[in-house]
């Protein structure tokens, strides 16, 4: 089956950017004027419109609420590591690239890249093996956010970090207990932040790969957080160091 992406926000998204689709799938019976910027985008790109039963999209797309619309993909393509590596490195606000250290659930995978992409990361990483990739639920998770925010995939998580670091790149990893705060490590350097999934943290190969440790201040009883939701907070304080908030 053709991978797809469903629901209007994320479609919207991949057609302005011209992320591959295909052709577009709406239900028939469905209310043309919610999807009338969708339908104009996709005539304007010459991209192919069917009109199809609901049931037929459900089918697709049955584990989403497709909203009665689905975009088909011609393929989804990750980007190499020395592309983001060297755009990180020549943007004007300094690098800021993400690592997800073994984010096996989509959602969470989804909502780490719309929370990245707000902030104006430059690109995410991913582990081939035993990770998330990039599928219908996490287009849809990310609201858009899988159109404009570049993903590499790496055979080996270690040495990919390895190849950071040779490039000048600081190499930081959010972990629970460390000492030091992010709100007292500066972030005016060009680095990658290193977040692993909310059961298990950080595997000890990745850690032992990172400059230095941080930890958000923890104030009431639970121990841990969400992954996108810590992505969040770490990526407000760093773009309030740097000063490049809008």
């Amino acid at each position: 089956m053709p991978q797809v992406i469903s629901g209007i926000n994320a479609i919207k998204e991949n057609l302005r950017e011209g992320k591959g689709i295909a052709e577009l799938l709406v239900s028939r019976g469905r209310k043309v004027e919610r999807l009338r910027e969708i339908l104009d985008m996709a005539r304007e790109k010459r991209i192919p419109i069917r009109f199809k039963e609901r049931l037929y999209l459900d089918k697709i797309s049955s584990d989403f609420c497709h909203q009665g619309v689905i975009a088909i993909l011609s393929n989804y393509t990750y980007f190499p590591l020395e592309d983001l590596i060297r755009d990180a490195l020549v943007d004007e606000r300094r690098g800021l690239l993400l690592v997800a250290d073994h984010i096996t659930d989509t959602g969470n995978l989804g909502s780490l890249i719309r929370t990245a992409e707000f902030f104006g990361v430059q690109g995410l990483i991913l582990p081939r093996d035993r990770s998330a990739s990039i599928t219908d639920s996490v287009h849809k998770r990310s609201a858009g956010g899988s159109a404009y925010l570049p993903v590499a995939r790496v055979v080996n998580l270690a040495r990919a970090l390895k190849q950071l670091q040779d490039e000048g790149l600081w190499i930081v990893g959010a972990v629970g207990g460390s000492k030091t705060s992010i709100y007292g490590f500066d972030w005016k350097r060009d680095l990658v932040l290193v977040l692993g999934s909310e059961g298990k943290g950080l595997s000890k190969v990745v850690r032992d790969r990172c400059h230095h440790l941080v930890s958000i201040p923890k104030l009431g009883h639970l121990n841990s957080l969400n992954v996108s939701v810590a992505a969040g907070i770490i990526l407000s304080e760093i773009v309030r160091q740097r000063g490049n908030s809008k």
